[in-house]
């Protein structure tokens, strides 16, 4: 039986995703730049939303790459 990832600002009361805090975020980016879907990232989907959202407007203000190095 597969244990249930507890999502990461959940279980640590931790506030909810800036877009600015780019060492955050690049936990939830797999290796080629893509978002990691919920299953892989063990967040609830609130989380998974404002990180998704967070992710876009990083790329956008080119704190993140769109593509890997």
């Amino acid at each position: 039986m597969i244990s249930k990832k507890s999502c990461h600002f959940c279980a640590n009361n931790a506030p909810a995703p800036d877009y600015k805090d780019v060492n955050l975020l690049k936990q939830f980016v797999s290796a080629g730049m893509k978002i990691m879907p919920r299953r892989r990232s063990g967040l609830c989907a609130t989380h998974q939303r404002k990180t998704a959202r967070a992710i876009k407007q990083s790329r956008t203000m080119a704190l993140m790459p769109y593509m890997p190095e």
